[in-house]
């Protein structure tokens, strides 16, 4: 059984940054494509990064040269610096796990495994 937990959200300034953390077990060899996503009142839950067992990283646009999504080793946990914060990025962020062969890996339709979130608040 896959079990994820987020951790690291907190409310920070404009400018600042911070580090999501997403403690993992249970994972399988058709589940190690994991992701960070985010979700505000406002928006649907959107990818914000993922990254594959290979080490392949994808990024949303809005995030791209401020974010960071990595693993450790040996696989326990997931990682999402978050630099420049702007309030736009003010959301709960979940992480993810699943098998995204044939579907784009910042959707969110092949993640079957999701933590219960962890939130960032970024004020201007």
């Amino acid at each position: 059984q896959v079990h994820l937990v987020e951790s690291g959200g907190v409310s920070v300034e404009s400018g600042g940054s911070l580090r999501l953390n997403c403690a993992h077990s249970g994972l399988t060899a058709i589940t190690m494509s994991m992701g960070w996503f985010r979700q505000s009142p406002v928006k649907e839950r959107e990818g914000v990064a993922t990254i594959e067992l290979d080490g392949t990283t994808w990024y949303a646009e809005s995030v791209e040269g401020r974010f960071t999504i990595s693993r450790d080793s040996p696989e326990t946990t997931m990682y999402l610096q978050m630099n420049g914060l702007k309030p736009e990025d003010t959301a709960m962020y979940y992480c993810a796990a699943g098998y995204v062969s044939g579907y784009c890996p910042l959707e969110t339709v092949p993640y079957t495994d999701w933590g219960q979130g962890t939130q960032v608040t970024v004020s201007s």
